[in-house]
């Protein structure tokens, strides 16, 4: 708990700032809360004396703390600016309570609980201050959490600079949670690392070198409009046509039917009106195989929808949007093993997860660089039952300076 303090302060400072991610923006970073996160951690950065300190056009936020080990590897650290736009608030009002157990009090006012019963997890935290909402906004700690973490441990390896480290280079990236967009732009040929961690996913010893790979599609579906009264034979009704789409898949293949290593469909957006039709679905699976499947099995869906529905216009755009980093792995496990060892020596009982989902590591390590993933610390990320006990954030931060320390051996 030795840097409990500055954890902490530095995560209310973070999370001060409204960071949400827009959808919809169409530029990188898709809010100017992201921006004014990164100038705010671009002026402390500068304050420690780091190098190489470069905020570009995309708020894409690099530096470099040189080494002191000649012969350590040079590692990365990447943490990401926004937080996931859902529907709550974007500003957030992070309250620390000391937990007696049982159901708490989020906020009085609107009469917002965190149930025991519904959060079971809660149980694990007696008599720990925790960070939790007011219930009306996610809490942040997705992702800075891990920003709190790696500005710490950068102030502390400043402070103290007989603990010996090799190139230390960190990056603060927009729009992790609309697709990975920052870090598909990073400079990689600047940023030269050996290897880099992500900092998350949630609880205590959870350890990500799995992920998802992930797709998007986008069905536009123009119908023929008729007044109702002279329509027969002549409407066609692009709901009705996309109705149908959405019938050809697997109802058994969706989140709420999932888990594990399962893959799935999400048809997650659709605006409509009697002429046009626009349907958004996301493609997830683990599997590579699986994945490029559901891809071809998506194209053969169009091509027999637009036999039953000839006089419709039905186009379909597939983005991939990430890879599974263990594809990328190749033969180097050192800093997956680093992981494990890290824990070993904390006394951290290690929780190998295959992520749902999937981090700035899944692109940095698709583009070369290793990127596995650990965990914040904290719990329920996207909603608002997040909430992030002290105790944990100071294991997360532990292990980083625990990998540093391993690195230098």
């Amino acid at each position: 708990m030795k840097f409990a303090k500055e954890l902490t302060e530095r995560f209310l400072r973070y999370v001060a700032i409204p960071s949400e991610s827009n959808g919809r923006a169409g530029v990188v970073p898709s809010s100017e809360g992201q921006r004014e996160l990164a100038r705010l951690l671009e002026g402390e950065l500068r304050e420690m004396g780091l190098e190489e300190i470069e905020l570009d056009e995309h708020a894409i936020l690099t530096a470099r703390l040189p080494g002191n080990k000649p012969g350590a590897p040079a590692i990365g650290w990447v943490a990401h600016l926004d937080t996931v736009p859902v529907s709550l608030s974007p500003e957030v009002h992070p309250q620390i309570l000391h937990y007696e157990g049982g159901d708490v009090c989020l906020n009085a006012e609107k009469d917002i609980w965190l149930r025991l019963a519904e959060h079971p997890e809660l149980a694990e935290y007696v008599g720990q201050d925790i960070v939790f909402t007011d219930g009306t906004s996610v809490l942040g700690s997705d992702d800075k959490a891990a920003i709190a973490n790696v500005m710490t441990m950068l102030s502390a390896l400043v402070a103290d600079k007989s603990i010996p480290h090799g190139d230390i280079r960190v990056a603060f990236v927009p729009d992790e949670e609309i697709g990975l967009c920052g870090a598909k732009l990073m400079d990689l040929e600047k940023w030269k690392v050996d290897f880099a961690y992500t900092i998350d996913c949630c609880s205590v010893g959870e350890i990500v070198y799995e992920t998802f790979n992930a797709g998007s599609v986008l069905f536009e579906i123009e119908g023929v409009t008729a007044h109702p009264m002279s329509a027969k034979g002549v409407l066609v009704n692009p709901l009705l046509v996309g109705a149908d789409i959405m019938a050809c898949f697997d109802r058994k293949q969706t989140p709420e039917h999932t888990d594990g290593h399962d893959g799935y469909w999400w048809f997650w957006g659709c605006e409509a009106n009697d002429s046009r039709c626009t349907l958004r679905m996301n493609i997830r699976d683990h599997s590579k195989e699986n994945y490029e499947a559901r891809k071809k099995y998506v194209l053969d869906v169009v091509d027999m929808i637009r036999v039953r529905h000839p006089r419709a216009k039905i186009d379909v755009t597939l983005t991939d949007v990430y890879g599974n980093i263990i594809d990328a792995l190749g033969e180097d496990r050192g800093p997956i093993d680093m992981l494990y060892q890290a824990c070993d020596e904390l006394g951290i009982t290690p929780k190998t997860i295959a992520m749902r989902g999937g981090t700035d590591g899944s692109v940095l390590s698709v583009r070369g660089v290793l990127t596995p993933n650990y965990f914040t610390g904290g719990l329920n990320f996207h909603s608002n039952a997040e909430f992030l006990p002290i105790p944990s954030l100071c294991k997360s931060h532990a292990m980083t300076m625990k990998l540093i320390e391993l690195a230098a051996r």
